[in-house]
């Protein structure tokens, strides 16, 4: 029994050294962090924010691959299939995790089994912004005016089912308006379509804050339950329709079977830099979101409470991608 005991001690110390030692020897190479929207948009924006500064700490660059497609089920679906080696990461918004699954008949990949958390990265709400020539200032004008134009405005989004889309769905619901839906391929090109006036509103962070602030765009509210820190001077839709509230959040994952030890380093790394004073203020004056700093058991059940509401919402309004 003692020779047994010595045993078991000593592959156990074997297994804690080899674990240390590779996680002091990760990284050696190049970083691949798969991004599912094209450049210009806030997913995109964030991941490239966060992984300059994480590059620094892990001394090995972090090169963005941009993936977009399909509510970044495209991305998803490539870091899914990846060595895990840590060498491969996915930067995914909520989505992924607490939209797709519910809205395509089928997924590419299964998010909970094939994709482990990193680290959670920010939280953050929407404005709901319209063209400079739609005449509402506010938003009892929006819904009483153009909320109920004969035909129906257009408005974007950065995609079938995404929470942009499905931001607006709520909002026709308890307003009672009525709307047409145009989805885009991220929120770079929602912005530049209703720059150019082919679509009259939209639901956006980052990628219209910027607007919103030099009058391009008209904020009319946003969509958290308290005022947002990027557009203070917008009220909240919950102001008006008691009950509205939604709110995202931007993580980082690993291909499932990635060595403890490198999701631990990737955690530690990232968390620190969330921590960090320069980029706080960059993410809050490109609205991008404030740090979302979690740890490994509350990000985990945000990821399944997130889930069972939006999946209570898209049955509700019968939303379904083949």
């Amino acid at each position: 029994m003692k020779g047994l005991a010595r045993f078991v001690l000593a592959a156990v110390g074997l297994v804690v050294g080899t674990t240390a030692a590779l996680a002091q020897s990760y990284p050696s190479r190049p970083i691949r962090l798969l991004v599912g929207f094209p450049p210009g948009g806030a997913a995109d924006l964030i991941a490239r924010l966060v992984a300059q500064s994480v590059s620094v700490r892990l001394g090995q660059p972090i090169v963005i691959d941009n993936r977009p497609g399909s509510g970044s089920n495209m991305a998803g679906d490539a870091a899914a299939k990846s060595a895990p080696d840590g060498y491969t990461l996915l930067h995914a918004p909520d989505n992924v995790f607490v939209i797709n699954p519910h809205l395509y008949a089928k997924m590419p990949f299964d998010p909970g089994k094939d994709l482990v958390p990193i680290a959670s990265l920010i939280a953050n709400q929407y404005a709901l912004a319209v063209h400079p020539s739609v005449p509402a200032k506010n938003m009892k004008e929006f819904v009483e005016g153009p909320g109920r134009a004969t035909p129906p405005l257009f408005y974007g989004s950065i995609g079938n089912g995404s929470p942009h889309h499905l931001a607006m769905e709520v909002l026709k619901q308890h307003a009672k308006i009525d709307l047409t839906h145009v989805p885009y391929r991220g929120g770079g090109p929602a912005a530049i379509a209703m720059l150019a006036g082919d679509v009259s509103a939209m639901f956006g962070a980052a990628a219209i804050v910027p607007t919103i602030q030099s009058g391009k765009f008209r904020g009319l509210a946003v969509t958290g339950k308290t005022r947002w820190a990027s557009l203070p001077d917008l009220p909240t839709i919950h102001e008006s329709y008691p009950g509205y509230e939604l709110t995202v959040w931007h993580a980082w994952f690993a291909p499932a079977g990635t060595p403890q030890a490198i999701v631990d380093r990737l955690r530690k790394e990232v968390n620190e830099v969330l921590r960090e004073p320069a980029l706080i203020e960059r993410l809050t004056k490109s609205g991008s979101g404030e740090p979302y700093i979690t740890t490994p058991e509350e990000f985990q059940a945000k990821i399944r409470g997130d889930y069972e509401t939006y999946g209570k919402v898209i049955k509700s309004l019968g939303l379904r991608i083949e």
